[in-house]
């Protein structure tokens, strides 16, 4: 996810494609059944994942952002996602970036506090100097000159020592994508979806790195377009006859841009029966309002984009993330492993915005974080945490 486009044409030729039955429930190693913490399909239990992406929160603490409980009272926030019941964290991994952030060096301590928390780590590797998405999927700088073999050597080399790093300080990853939104493939051109065999090597690379530091890590194959069955037929029917072999499928799901729910619902159902594996939603987020706090034009700021059913307000935002808790807890056979809320902690700080190499480049995404304008955590918090089905 970035302050995006999104590539329409890597599933724009793929046709439409009837829902398959369910497979059987599988085990997913490190997080329990697949139907979540022991739960009976259909039964009580809690999803294994309530994850929230909060790979913003160094920068935006080190421009002074703090975090409130919603009675006002000052927090460390990784303790008060932990209270509210949050089972995983996010954390993007970009190679040089400009402005020194989203690094190994920056994801260690906060891993610690993580830990400490009792809080899983999910490392989102991006295998870029910047965002990387559906439309954007450049190569870092240093690698620009590499053939294919020396971009999968690279692979391999970046994602073992991150993940030995954070192994070795005694706080290892349970989950970890190698990619991030990769519906037109990845380190562009070379892996782009015009490139499969290519783009088969970069994944297996990146899997049997994670698999070599981390060996009980469960690993993640991302697309975004969650509601688009065609899209995800095509990639995942591409990459797994070239023998790349992964454990989680990972969907964003945004019902602005996404489709509605029934689409995703239906997509879901199917990947899971087509391919045998679990899926998760590695994305979604929505608004608690549609203001701005500062002079950047959010994302989201129109009624027109809006889910019917689902306001711009606080109960709102509430009510969207136990829809999605609802939708990936009725995934057929309890193949719904759960979700993650984008950049919940990306409240509002000069210095902090979006584009690593602008620091006045502003924050698009307030109005969709979990915390308000005036740093209090949202209902929205405590439903993530939370949720039974």
């Amino acid at each position: 996810m970035r302050r995006r486009s999104v590539l329409a044409a890597a599933g724009a030729a793929a046709l439409a494609v009837p829902v398959l039955g369910a497979a059987p429930a599988v085990a997913t190693p490190g997080l329990g059944p697949a139907s979540g913490a022991g739960s009976t399909p259909g039964g009580r239990g809690r999803l294994a994942i309530r994850g929230v992406d909060i790979s913003s929160l160094p920068k935006n603490e080190d421009h002074g952002a703090v975090y409130r409980t919603a009675d006002g009272r000052r927090v460390d926030p990784v303790r008060l996602l932990a209270g509210a019941g949050v089972t995983h964290a996010r954390l993007k991994v970009w190679v040089n970036p400009v402005d020194g952030y989203n690094t190994k060096a920056r994801i260690l301590p906060l891993a610690r506090r993580l830990k400490r928390a009792g809080i899983g780590i999910w490392v989102d590797f991006h295998y870029s100097d910047t965002w990387a998405d559906p439309a954007h999927q450049t190569k870092p700088a240093a690698w620009a000159g590499l053939d294919v073999a020396g971009l999968s050597r690279a692979v391999y080399d970046h994602t073992a020592d991150v993940l030995g790093a954070l192994r070795r300080q005694g706080t290892p990853a349970q989950l970890v994508q190698i990619g991030n939104e990769l519906n037109g493939g990845m380190l562009w051109p070379e892996g782009d979806w015009e490139h499969f065999d290519n783009l088969g090597a970069f994944l297996k690379a990146g899997l049997r790195a994670a698999r070599d530091t981390t060996p009980r890590i469960r690993t993640i194959l991302h697309l975004a377009n969650g509601g688009d069955n065609g899209l995800y037929r095509w990639w995942f029917d591409n990459v797994t006859s070239r023998g790349v072999d992964f454990d989680i499928i990972g969907l964003s799901y945004y019902p602005f841009w996404h489709g509605p729910v029934e689409q995703a619902a239906a997509n879901m159902a199917d990947i899971t029966a087509r391919y045998g594996k679990p899926c998760v939603i590695a994305e979604t987020a929505y608004p608690f309002t549609l203001e701005s706090e500062d002079d950047v034009n959010d994302i989201l700021h129109d009624p027109s984009q809006l889910t019917p059913g689902f306001p711009a307000t606080p109960d709102g935002q509430s009510a969207w993330l136990r829809e999605v808790a609802d939708l990936a807890a009725a995934v057929p056979d309890g193949q719904g492993l759960g979700y993650c809320y984008w950049e919940g902690a990306w409240t509002y700080r000069k210095g902090s915005g979006w584009d690593p190499t602008n620091p006045s480049s502003g924050n698009a995404w307030e109005n969709l974080a979990l915390f308000d304008f005036e740093d209090r955590a949202l209902p929205g918090l405590r439903t993530l945490g939370s949720y039974r089905r």
